[in-house]
């Protein structure tokens, strides 16, 4: 048996929860978001807690009745407070820019890189150099932070590009004569 899965998931008293056979719909204070559900798991509601069951004991039922846990405790925790990314750009003018919808960087190359925002997603810059992204899908606003820092990856040399705020990059030494 999954251990993940015999943890139920508290929800909050602003959260609404709907289960049907076959998906998961999650409403909260800031939107909603819904799972479907595998036929090898059940879901229970009952007194502010969603139990995740696996229906048999095969091994694919127990790794998947684990990882609906988790996705439903996600799904609850982004409706009632949201997820955020940050990340910071090091290099000599590496600036960000956030519109409504586009996200404007100059990150060395001969052009600036312009990255439409997903919907559901909210990018702002603090600064030129800050990034924030915020949504209530855990696994948009980290797709959306993975790709952004793919334009320009940090180096290991000088450690120049888009890094993640709490990312710690090794710097190499260069190499001696």
């Amino acid at each position: 048996m999954s251990r993940v899965s015999n943890n139920p998931v508290l929800v909050p008293k602003n959260v609404e929860v709907s289960i049907t056979p076959s998906e998961v719909i999650i409403k909260g204070p800031l939107g909603s978001l819904k799972q479907r559900l595998e036929s090898n798991v059940s879901v229970e509601f009952d007194d502010s807690q969603i139990k995740i069951i696996a229906k048999d004991a095969t091994k694919f039922s127990n790794a998947i009745s684990g990882t609906t846990r988790a996705l439903v405790a996600n799904m609850v925790k982004g409706v009632s407070g949201g997820f955020e990314k940050k990340l910071l750009l090091v290099g000599v003018g590496y600036r960000a820019q956030a519109t409504a919808s586009m996200l404007n960087l100059t990150l060395g190359f001969s052009h600036p890189v312009d990255y439409i925002v997903p919907n559901g997603i909210k990018i702002e810059t603090p600064s030129q150099t800050e990034i924030l992204i915020k949504g209530i899908d855990k696994q948009k606003v980290g797709q959306t932070a993975a790709e952004i820092r793919a334009y320009r990856r940090p180096e290991p040399y000088k450690g120049k590009g888009i890094r993640y705020s709490d990312e710690i990059i090794v710097i190499k030494e260069t190499k001696k004569k």
